[in-house]
Order: C-alpha cells, then structure tokens, then sequence
C-alpha cells in the first residue's frame, strides 16, 4: 500500500495548505515503511482527514486533544469520538460527556460519534493524525505538528475568533494560533489525567460564553 495524503485533504481545505506537503510527502514516507513492516496505522487512510469534512468557513470552535485512539474500532479520525453505538466508550469519551453534564447541568445530546458537535461548527482535531495500531502516541515525533499548525491557521483566516478548546499539554502548546481572548485551557480527559484539571474545569460553559460575547451561536453540547 502506498499512502499519498494530499490527495485525502478535502479541496474545501488544500487552498490554504499547500505550504505543508513537503511534511504530507514526509508522513507518506513514514506510513509505507509501517505498511511494509506489517504494522497497522489507526486510523485507516481514508478516515485520517475525516475532521476536514468541515469546511474552515464553518468551524466555530476547535477542540484539540493529543492523538488518536489506538484501538482500530474506535479511531475514526475524530478527536475523542468513536463509532456510535460503541460500547463501552473509552475513557476519556467518558470523562468528556460526565464534564458536560456536570458543567451545563443537562446530559450531552450528543452520541459516542459527536456527529452533533460536528454539525455545530466544532472541529475535533488531534496534535498527532496517526498512531500504531495497539501503541499509544506512537507517531508524535513524526512532522504532524506543522500539519496541524497549518490546519488551524486555515480555520483563523475564515474565522480569527475561532474558540481554541485545547484539552491537554500537547494541545496547550497550539495556544499562539488563538485569539488571547478566545482560548479555553484544560487538562486531558483521560482517566490518567483528568483529575490534575479536567474534571470541574467548566470548559463547555466558558467556550459558550466566549461565543456569546462575539455574538456566536453557543454550542449545545
């Protein structure tokens, strides 16, 4: 198999990311040697870009975690979502809807594929696109770093009030891509860590309220 990932980027997206296939040619590379090797790479290709189905006009609020569940059922190329229907969800999904609830006062509507975030402008990224199949964050040293960076400099250009919701210190360190005025810091919903700063941190209500004064539409989380 061999990977060619410029091509998986929607055309919505490639005007404003031309400058990062020098990095994409990198990762290609990177990808074969995994295939060749008999490793499998999660999420599968076709799902990689899958949060680029949202058009950058369109996303109002980017969550940022850290990388993709290593599990090959559950990365669907979507921060935190997994396939609806998934039982039990993971850890940190978990964590993620139980803050919801206790943040908004009212249960998420959302299902395990926060296909509802989605359709509301919310753009679930990762810091890291890929992993092994099996073996966490085994691709953060690989050049993702400057694909994400270009990712979100093409939502700020269509939108420089773009909400960053970065859940995480991997994520914490894309803050300089947001308005100082339009950032939400928590801790990693991950069973490990959630407790160090995520749980009871209210990012829902404070992304909401940063929508609001820049006369937004809130997300119904």
């Amino acid at each position: 198999m061999s990977a060619n990932l410029w091509r998986s980027i929607p055309a919505t997206w490639q005007d404003g990311l031309s400058s990062i296939k020098p990095e994409l040619d990198q990762i290609d590379h990177l990808l074969d040697q995994e295939f060749d090797s008999g490793l499998q790479v999660v999420p599968e290709i076709g799902k990689l870009f899958a949060a680029l189905a949202l058009p950058p006009s369109d996303v109002s609020v980017v969550l940022l975690g850290q990388d993709p569940y290593p599990t090959p059922s559950h990365a669907i190329g979507l921060a935190f979502a997994v396939p609806e229907g998934t039982k039990p969800i993971p850890g940190s999904l978990r964590n993620m809807l139980k803050e919801v609830a206790s943040d908004t006062g009212k249960a998420s509507t959302a299902d395990s594929s926060l296909s509802r975030w989605v359709d509301q402008g919310v753009l679930l990224l990762n810091t890291s696109l890929t992993t092994t199949s099996g073996v966490r964050a085994a691709h953060v040293s690989w050049p993702w770093e400057k694909v994400v960076r270009a990712i979100i400099d093409r939502v700020v250009v269509a939108n420089p009030k773009v909400v960053g919701l970065l859940l995480g210190n991997h994520a914490k360190r894309f803050a300089e891509h947001f308005a100082y005025d339009s950032i939400v810091l928590a801790a990693h919903p991950s069973p490990l860590s959630a407790h160090r700063g995520f749980s009871g941190a209210k990012p829902f209500t404070k992304v909401n309220a940063i929508l609001k004064a820049n006369h937004k539409t809130e997300i119904t989380w």
